[in-house]
């Protein structure tokens, strides 16, 4: 009988464990992720009105070359084979060269998106340092101006079209005060100036120990890093503000002051603690959001990052800078949720 009993517990036990089963559901969940987005961006490139044959040789061209440049393309194919050869090119690392320049979208991409998440990562610090503790405020004193006052920042912060924001911080901080550097990363005389290791100019500048191209790319950056940070602002103290009303009003906390536990410990040691996970979800969001959604803030300040890179290969027709940009992109975006829910059992052991 025992003899039975332990070999029925063999059977029963998984062929694998747990953790390889989560792992290989995480890869196959990426995997059909980035799959589907490769192809929905495929087909909307192949049914643009903007004939990328023609980006290359020109409209003077004649049939014999345009003909040329058309099977060279490969737009000969059908286009489920056209697919299934640049996803086979994108598992190998390779995501064909721009129709711009000539050089290889990775190589472009290595180039430009640093750029794009040196100003994301400033601006959601910005966002959570000072939108984390505000959202908190706000619930605490709720009905007080403190509360009145984070409500029309959050307000304004979204109803404010990040554009004309940019527009009138250039205006009145560069152009009437001239307290922040202009548009681009730094100024024409400090381009190359530090060599190039992480792409993020302010921590090469500290590597390089050049502190005059520091402050100089400082300036530069500040300006659109404060106005995605607002906006980072507005929707983390927004939210902060939301789970913390939720919690101030349990009856656990009601329980903590009843036994005479200090204000400043029932905030922070209980009713924050019990919303990190759900501000973890929102803090990765809002980072995403800023890294795929800074094109009018990159084209605005000039900010050679992978925003205006997308926008301008998408104009010109360069389909495989626009694919591949995307493809990135997307994928930033996957495994920062990952990141997250990775997170969510470091925070709640319940997730475990």
């Amino acid at each position: 009988m025992a003899m039975a009993n332990n070999n029925g517990g063999a059977r029963d036990r998984a062929p694998f464990p747990p953790w390889i089963l989560t792992t290989l559901r995480t890869i196959g969940s990426i995997a059909v992720t980035m799959l589907g987005l490769m192809f929905i961006t495929f087909i909307i490139g192949r049914v643009m009105p903007i004939d990328p044959v023609l980006a290359i040789v020109g409209e003077q061209a004649s049939k014999s070359t345009y003909d040329a440049a058309y099977q060279q393309l490969g737009l000969d194919r059908p286009v489920l084979v056209q697919f299934f050869y640049y996803v086979w090119d994108v598992l190998h690392g390779d995501f064909g060269d721009s129709l711009l320049n000539a050089r290889p979208v990775v190589e472009d991409i290595k180039r430009v998106f640093p750029a794009t998440m040196e100003l994301a990562t400033l601006g959601v610090t910005m966002g959570i340092v000072l939108g984390v503790p505000l959202g908190v405020i706000a619930a605490v004193k709720r009905g007080s101006w403190i509360d009145q006052i984070a409500r029309v920042v959050a307000l304004v912060g979204y109803s404010m079209p990040i554009f004309w924001l940019g527009l009138m911080g250039l205006l009145i901080f560069y152009g009437i005060l001239g307290w922040v550097g202009g548009p681009g990363r730094v100024g024409i005389f400090y381009v190359d100036v530090v060599p190039s290791v992480t792409g993020m100019i302010l921590i090469d500048s500290i590597l390089d120990r050049n502190w005059e191209v520091f402050k100089n790319a400082f300036s530069h950056i500040v300006l659109p890093a404060s106005i995605l940070g607002y906006y980072s602002l507005a929707y983390i103290s927004r939210m902060t503000r939301s789970f913390m009303l939720e919690q101030m009003s349990a009856e656990y906390i009601v329980t903590a002051r009843v036994k005479g536990m200090s204000e400043s410990a029932v905030i922070w040691r209980h009713a924050f603690k019990n919303i990190r996970v759900q501000l973890i979800t929102v803090i990765a969001l809002s980072y995403a959001n800023l890294l795929e959604g800074s094109v009018l803030t990159e084209i605005i300040f000039s900010w050679p990052g992978i925003g205006s890179y997308i926008t301008t290969a998408l104009l010109s027709a360069d389909m495989n800078a626009v694919l591949g940009g995307t493809v990135v992109v997307g994928l930033v975006f996957v495994l920062l949720n990952i990141f997250s829910d990775l997170l969510y059992k470091v925070f709640d052991p319940r997730a475990k």
